[in-house]
Parts: C-alpha cells; sequence; structure tokens
C-alpha cells in the first residue's frame, strides 16, 4: 500500500515532520510512506489561479496516486498552521485530488494536549464541500511534550507511543483498503438507486404525499390499520398493537425502517429527536431517503443500500465522528428480506456500545489495554468480511439532515493524547 505523508510546517525543524519520518521507517514492513515537502506552494489567491503550475500539481498527483494520505498538524494559535490551510484550498479550488481520500489526522505539540484543537479543526475542513476527504473516525495520535518524545536519532522513546501509533496504523490500512473497494466499484449501478421512492412495492400506500407531517395518520386511515387493543399475529407471537409500542419503544436502540422503496416508514420513539443518538422526528415518518439526507450524503447512502440490496453486503456498520472513552455510537444496517429471498429493506439501528462495555468491566474486574498486534478494525467501522462494508454515510445515518457531534475533550494517556485505542486504567 502506499501513503503519502504531508507535514504542516514549512519549518527547517518541524517535529510532526520528525513524526511523520519516524512513522515512515519504524513501518516500513507494512506500508510504504513517502513524505511530501510543502515548501514551494505559493499563497492562494483565487485572482491568480496556479493550480495547474507544477507545485501544485506534483502534490495533486502524488495524492491522486496514493492510496490514502496521512497528515500531521501542528497547532498554531489554536488552529491549523496557514501552510496547511493554503495547501488545501489549492487542493479544493479547480482541482480537488482528496475528493474521496482516506486520510489519517496525526499531530506532535510542545504540550500535554497535542494538537488535538488543530485535529478537530482540520478534520472539519477535509469534510468540507469542495475537499471531500474521508477521514478515519474515531481515532486521534495527539504526541504531547514532543521536545522530549525522540532520541537524538530521530526515534521515538516511549515504546507504549509506538505501539500505540502502530495500532493506528493498521487500522487506518484497512479503512483505506475498504474505501478504496467502496471507491473503485466495477460498475456505477448504485446510481440506479432510487432515493425518491418513485418505484411503489406492494406495501407502499399511494395516494398519500409522503412528504405530509402526518403522513402517519392519513397512511393509517387510507389502510384501514389497525391500532390499540387491536391483535397483531406474528411470526412467533400475539400481540396488540399497544404491545408491540410499548415492546419497540423501550429497545435499548434506536431502530429504523426503511423499505424497499426506499421510503422512511418507522422509527422508535424513544425520547424527542434532540436527545436521540441519531435525531429523527415524527413529521419524518413516510419522507423519502433523498429528503432525509443531505445532498453531500447521497451518493453513499446509494452505495450502502445498493450493496444491501443486490446481497454484496448483509450488514454493514460504521461508528460516528466524536467517539471518545465515554461514548462509542455504531450505526448499523442490515438488509432485510422475506421468506422467499426478496429485498424487503433496510433495518438501521443505533447504539451507543460503552454503558454495555463499562457494565461488562465493572461486573468482571477486568480493563481495556491497548494491544500493539490488534489486527481487528476496531473503531474505523469497516472489515474486510463479506459480512460488512465501510462507507461515508451522513453521520446521522436514517432520518436527521444534519450531524450534531460533540466531541469530548480526549483523556490523557502516557505519551500520547488520545481519545481511542489507550488503556482504560
Amino acid at each position: 500500500m502506499k501513503l503519502v505523508g504531508i507535514a504542516g510546517s514549512i519549518a527547517d525543524q518541524s517535529y510532526n515532520r520528525m513524526l511523520l519520518k519516524f512513522m515512515a521507517s519504524h513501518f516500513n514492513s507494512q506500508v510504504d510512506i513517502e513524505i511530501l515537502d510543502i515548501n514551494d506552494i505559493p499563497m492562494f489567491n483565487q485572482d491568480e489561479d496556479v493550480s495547474q503550475g507544477d507545485a501544485i500539481q506534483y502534490i495533486a498527483k502524488k495524492i491522486q496516486a496514493a492510496d490514502g494520505v496521512i497528515l500531521a498538524e501542528p497547532e498554531h494559535n489554536h488552529t491549523v498552521t496557514a501552510a496547511m490551510k493554503n495547501l488545501i484550498e489549492w487542493l479544493s479550488y479547480s482541482i480537488h485530488p482528496l475528493d474521496g481520500k482516506p486520510v489519517l489526522i496525526v499531530g506532535a505539540s510542545y504540550y500535554t494536549q497535542g494538537s488535538s484543537r488543530a485535529q478537530l479543526h482540520l478534520r472539519q475542513i477535509l469534510e468540507s464541500p469542495g475537499v471531500n476527504a474521508i477521514c478515519l473516525p474515531g481515532n486521534e495520535v495527539l504526541l504531547g511534550n514532543v521536545k522530549g518524545a525522540f532520541d537524538d536519532n530521530g526515534n521515538l522513546k516511549s515504546q507504549g507511543t509506538i505501539d500505540f501509533i502502530g495500532g493506528t496504523l493498521a487500522k487506518f490500512i484497512k479503512f483505506v483498503k475498504v474505501i478504496n473497494m467502496i471507491g473503485k466499484q466495477s460498475d456505477d449501478s448504485y446510481e440506479q438507486e432510487d432515493l425518491d421512492a418513485k418505484n411503489p412495492v406492494d406495501t407502499t400506500v399511494t395516494n398519500v404525499e409522503m412528504n405530509a407531517k402526518d403522513w402517519v395518520e392519513q397512511a393509517a386511515v387510507k389502510t384501514n390499520a389497525v391500532d390499540g387493543k387491536a391483535y397483531v399475529k406474528l411470526d412467533r407471537g400475539l400481540l396488540t398493537v399497544d404491545q408491540i409500542n410499548y415492546f419497540l419503544n423501550t429497545m435499548p436502540m434506536e431502530l429504523t425502517y426503511v423499505d424497499d422503496n426506499n421510503q422512511f416508514i418507522y422509527y422508535n420513539k424513544t425520547m424527542d429527536g434532540k436527545d436521540m443518538l441519531a435525531s429523527r422526528t415524527p413529521d419524518q415518518v413516510g419522507d423519502r431517503m433523498t429528503d432525509v439526507h443531505p445532498p453531500r450524503a447521497i451518493k453513499h447512502v446509494k452505495q450502502v443500500i445498493h450493496a444491501l440490496r443486490e446481497g454484496k453486503s448483509d450488514l454493514i456498520s460504521m461508528p460516528v465522528p466524536g467517539n471518545n472513552d465515554t461514548r462509542h455510537v455504531m450505526h448499523y444496517y442490515k438488509a432485510m428480506r422475506d421468506e422467499n429471498g426478496r429485498y424487503r429493506g433496510v433495518n438501521e439501528w443505533v447504539l451507543d456500545m460503552w454503558p454495555i462495555i463499562e457494565q461488562y468491566l465493572k461486573q468482571t474486574g477486568k480493563k481495556l489495554v491497548a494491544d500493539p498486534n490488534a489486527k481487528v478494525d476496531a473503531t474505523a467501522g469497516a472489515s474486510e468480511g463479506s459480512d460488512s462494508a465501510k462507507a461515508d454515510v451522513d453521520a446521522n445515518a436514517g432520518a436527521s439532515e444534519d450531524a450534531d457531534t460533540t466531541v469530548a475533550p480526549a483523556a490523557p494517556t502516557p505519551d500520547v493524547d488520545a481519545n481511542s485505542g489507550a488503556s482504560e486504567a
């Protein structure tokens, strides 16, 4: 695998460049990392577009040819460096080599927090329209107190730090493989996926406007739907409609049903939308999938649904950005099929796994520690197996129009400030 590394500093002596050089040397048996210099990149000026010039084209072509990118970001005045921002301006103006490119963000700083604020800012920039990079979620390499972190030969002193970086790099390698697998589909068949729900199926309620705020009530009248104490015979049970609602609304996860016409027809309303892990509101039920996702997510929503519909994957899972030491929210998308194997829609569930993990640790007296030899892609949200794939779907992944993700402060750990993969104790 070929990666390129770029440090957001043009200083002669850069600890972030040292970090990249160490990674390129120490982990050369796992991946080929080529470090690029950005010292010759001119100041961005949209009135004088020189993006076809040698300096910018050299960087752009290297990024395009690489499988992924590692950005080592210092922190200047609580934000990204001018050099890094300037580079991204050029790479998102008239050329877009970072579009769809997997990116790992690392960083080093003089103080204990590493470059946490700059990394958060850089992640927001990379995910903006025009850039559209795909950042590895749920992982941060925050190398603090960097002045004492390297020996005279440019090697990191702490084995724990080396192991942590190695584990994160291993996750990124798997992340790159899955992202590029999706991006290099043999055809564009996913484009035929109709998120406007224009192809009614046998369960579609017709002659009711899908965007009606009272779609549920209108559709219930149209279909003479039973409610309240009316019994429903299920596969292995007999419940009233009220009992079904009690049952579903007390599930320890958020559930969503999208039918095979790509119409959002149900969610279990466990609380108000603003308090949910993936915000949904009652008036959205009945909407088309195009109406419950922002435009930037449509392509990848199509890819996920098409993969499930066509049987290319049966289960797709992914974490949301902003997971930390007290929160690990996962989205799961499961293909639903009838007794004849016909695709009948998507069962999505959203779950914060951390309370379960925390309870297990308390009951067993065990603790979480980083495994430097781990082969499992624990936080990237996608495995290379046939039952899971990764797509850059909207973080609320269902009925929300926008993601509202808060990143909690990282918990300090030995040598590396990080909020994933570190020891619990």
